[in-house]
């Protein structure tokens, strides 16, 4: 059960962390299409430039989940690294539990408000010639956290089967 659970989760990290990683090479080619514009016909766009920004806040956000389930966030590991498999599944379940689950789990919360007021209003651009969806942008954040508590989830079970040594689950079974 653990197992299915643990594939479902790293399933939708993985579904929505390469749908996302194609935002880069879009980014890449509008950025190119800003500095044409802008430097070689003198033609400047706020929403393009914003559109960018868009792009650039979906890539970090949606892909954050895709990111530590193939394990290549930022990670302090001086000691970790020497670390038995064992004992870093015990600091991977221990930081699960007491920071990652807890710090999602608080910031979804406090974003709530955040993003139904923006909803409300359906809050737009500050700039003149801005998009119109600051409140689409505003939305990623619960669902950042959303997605990072689901594989957050996924990686304490995966350490529990490490911990207990139950066969490791990986996204291939």
């Amino acid at each position: 059960m653990f197992n299915k659970i643990v594939c479902g989760a790293e399933g939708i990290s993985s579904v929505v962390g390469k749908c996302v990683a194609w935002l880069t090479l879009l980014m890449m080619l509008l950025t190119c299409l800003i500095v044409l514009l802008r430097y070689g016909l003198g033609i400047g766009s706020i929403a393009l430039q914003e559109s960018v920004l868009y792009m650039h806040a979906m890539v970090f956000m949606l892909g954050a989940a895709y990111t530590f389930k193939d394990d290549e966030h930022v990670r302090v590991d001086v000691l970790y690294r020497d670390f038995s498999p064992r004992k870093k599944a015990w600091v991977n379940i221990l930081g699960g539990l007491f920071f990652l689950l807890p710090f999602c789990a608080y910031t979804a919360y406090m974003s709530i408000d955040y993003v139904a007021a923006s909803w409300r209003v359906l809050e737009t651009s500050q700039e003149p010639g801005g998009l119109p969806f600051v409140y689409l942008l505003k939305t990623l954040i619960p669902i950042m956290m959303a997605l990072l508590i689901i594989q957050g989830i996924a990686d304490i079970l995966k350490n529990l089967g490490v911990v207990f040594n139950k066969q490791q689950l990986t996204e291939a079974q």
